[in-house]
């Protein structure tokens, strides 16, 4: 599978979305397009299934697209069923039609066999077959099952009719439709909005898995990383490609900036230092030629231009804190949450300064238990206490205090009419409302728009506890960045709801995780978490008689093996040492420290043989304690 669009572009009447498009994708490749809210991610996509949308660009060369294999494209544009009076099943089944046609045929054909064992017949059923595994007709509906499972769905929700389930639950009954009829090229626009980490990190291992070419448009940078090998970013209006994972393409765009601006500085230098030559000499006869010479000089230089800074532009805020908590900000002890029934039961404490992350599954009372915090829902049971000078900021994901009909600047005067026209302007200018921006009513405001305003506003109240349910919905990747660094820098309490797990793992000191209707708190952060559950899934698996084996493990060859390695663990510490001392002395040569770049790439070798020690080091140090846990018993 090829496709390529070579110099294309999209306008929309007189407006140029994208004016030089170079794409490709082929075979399995997995390909992600990121760029800023607006910049033409989505456009691209269309223009992907729909040719027309395309046509010359600026480039120099010829505009054309070529496919070849490009049979299917899959796009979830739309919640289409054609019968929404069927179930879930024969929805999802219809994905299936050619196996389950190859599966009556085999039982026909065994039927037949019985009354007539012809060769010719022998033969039919043998070539069904083959067809039948082909298609992975044994495998396949333990993969439909899987995907129902995974996206949250019940083994009697498979028997349910389309018209019985929300809008929600219908975009996921397409969504697992798309994934399951594999087509040659998988096109996927935010496709983990809406779902939670279990479901995610599913996905991630479906599509890195994916047999087929896929191309993803997401913010979410943990789900990129896993699963792409080649970017295409699209700022300014230009599409630049990246080989490589998402944080390779960060790396790989810093140092492309950094190179272009000192390759073009440099060259700035020489052409003015040319031109100073030219123009002391022109005049004087026997150097007019040598003036000449260094004009053509510059002439023939292949210009290098000024690299395009970052779109960066993004909200920043100096916030300060109105009246500092105590140090015991929230006891929860005991507290039930949910509605007519019970979600789930809670209990930890939260101390000044610490950052809670709440994750867990759709529906499994994150929600609630924020509002339950804020007095929105009551308790079913249980207690909660806030300490004391506790001051609350809530975001509310569906922002439901927002007035739609009032304007961005009137909104945020209601809540603060103290304020001068001049204050207001510039408290929303930081959440990069400017100009007439702010007339606009709050009804025209797009998804990421209407956060910042609803955050601004909790912000400039100077809370001391922030509860921030979703904050990260509809945002893009830097403005992402930009409300993690203001949150590892607010100085107060911090609790919020996140499916994002770069933002949990960057903000979160402690996480509070919803598990089949319980809670469990991990005193650490994101990564603690995943250590915690990765053991206890191990624990979970482990057969009864491994436990048993292990009682009988002989004390003399366990201790043998232990030290044989520990003597590996000191050889690889050692051999990375050298290495690591070796690189630090290039560091040190004049030749290596003025080449940023040549700097750059050491100090990410050396960077990558510290993790690596630190690891040895750590093998080490459990083996050390498993041989004097042998000793002390011997």
């Amino acid at each position: 599978m090829n496709y390529k669009i070579t110099n294309g572009s999209v306008s929309y009447g007189a407006e140029t979305i994208l004016e030089e498009i170079n794409f490709e994708v082929k075979d399995r490749e997995k390909v992600a397009i990121v760029g800023r809210n607006g910049s033409g991610k989505t456009t691209l996509l269309k223009a992907l299934i729909n040719n027309e949308l395309l046509s010359e660009g600026i480039g120099t060369d010829k505009f054309s697209i070529y496919k070849e294999s490009v049979k299917e494209i899959g796009y979830l544009k739309q919640i289409d069923f054609e019968d929404d009076s069927i179930t879930m099943l024969d929805e999802i089944l219809k994905v299936y039609e050619p196996i389950i046609e190859l599966e009556k045929k085999l039982e026909n054909l065994v039927v037949e066999m019985q009354n007539n064992s012809s060769e010719e017949l022998a033969k039919e059923y043998s070539k069904t077959l083959d067809k039948y595994e082909l298609l992975d007709g044994y495998t396949y509906k333990k993969e439909y099952e899987t995907a129902i499972s995974k996206f949250g769905f019940t083994n009697d929700d498979k028997y349910k009719k389309i018209s019985e389930f929300s809008g929600g639950q219908r975009t996921k009954i397409a969504f697992i439709k798309l994934l399951l009829s594999k087509p040659d090229l998988l096109l996927l626009d935010e496709p983990t909005n809406h779902l939670d980490i279990t479901t995610i990190e599913w996905l991630e291992s479906y599509l890195k898995d994916y047999p087929k070419a896929v191309v993803i448009v997401s913010h979410d940078r943990m789900f990129l990383n896993k699963i792409v090998n080649k970017i295409y970013e699209i700022e300014y209006g230009a599409i630049t490609e990246y080989s490589g994972n998402y944080e390779f393409f960060e790396r790989q765009k810093r140092v492309n900036y950094e190179k272009q601006l000192k390759d073009f500085e440099f060259q700035q230098k020489e052409i003015k230092r040319l031109n100073d030559i030219a123009d002391r000499f022109k005049f004087k006869p026997t150097k007019a030629k040598m003036a000449l010479s260094k004009l053509k000089q510059i002439e023939r230089m292949v210009k290098i231009e000024e690299p395009n800074k970052y779109d960066l532009k993004s909200f920043k805020a100096n916030f300060e804190i109105n009246i500092e908590s105590g140090n015991n900000v929230l006891t929860v002890k005991n507290l039930e949450i949910g509605y007519k029934e019970v979600l789930a039961k809670c209990t930890f404490n939260l101390y000044k300064g610490q950052k809670l992350g709440i994750i867990g599954g759709n529906g499994t009372g994150k929600s609630t238990l924020l509002k339950t915090l804020v007095g929105e829902v009551k308790q079913i049971d249980g207690s909660f206490e806030f300490g004391h000078n506790v001051q609350i900021g809530y975001f509310d994901q569906q922002m439901l205090g927002v007035d739609p009909e009032k304007t961005v600047f009137d909104e945020f005067l209601n809540e603060f009419p103290t304020l001068t026209t001049t204050q207001v302007r510039n408290s929303l200018a930081a959440f990069m409302f400017t100009g007439d921006d702010v007339f606009k009513k709050v009804r025209m405001l797009s998804g990421g728009e209407k956060v910042r305003l609803s955050i601004s506003k909790i912000l400039k109240k100077g809370a001391n506890l922030l509860i921030l349910d979703e904050p990260t919905n509809h945002m893009d990747i830097v403005g992402k960045e930009s409300l993690e660094n203001m949150l590892k820098e607010y100085k107060g309490t911090l609790i919020f709801v996140s499916h994002d797990r770069f933002f949990v793992n960057k903000i979160a000191d402690s996480i509070l995780s919803f598990e089949n209707g319980t809670t469990k708190f991990y005193p650490y952060g994101y990564e603690y978490y995943l250590e915690k559950r990765d053991e206890n899934a191990v624990q979970e698996i482990a057969p009864k008689q491994e436990k048993a084996k292990k009682e009988y493990i002989n004390p003399l060859k366990e201790k043998e093996k232990l030290e044989r390695k520990i003597k590996r663990a000191e050889e690889e510490i050692a051999k990375r040492e050298l290495e690591r001392s070796n690189l630090q002395d290039e560091l040190s040569k004049e030749e290596v420290y003025s080449d940023y770049i040549k700097v750059g790439e050491i100090q990410d070798k050396i960077d990558l043989l510290n993790k690596e020690i630190d690891e040895f080091m750590l093998s080490w140090e459990k083996c050390q304690e498993e041989i004097e846990k042998l000793n002390w018993k011997g």
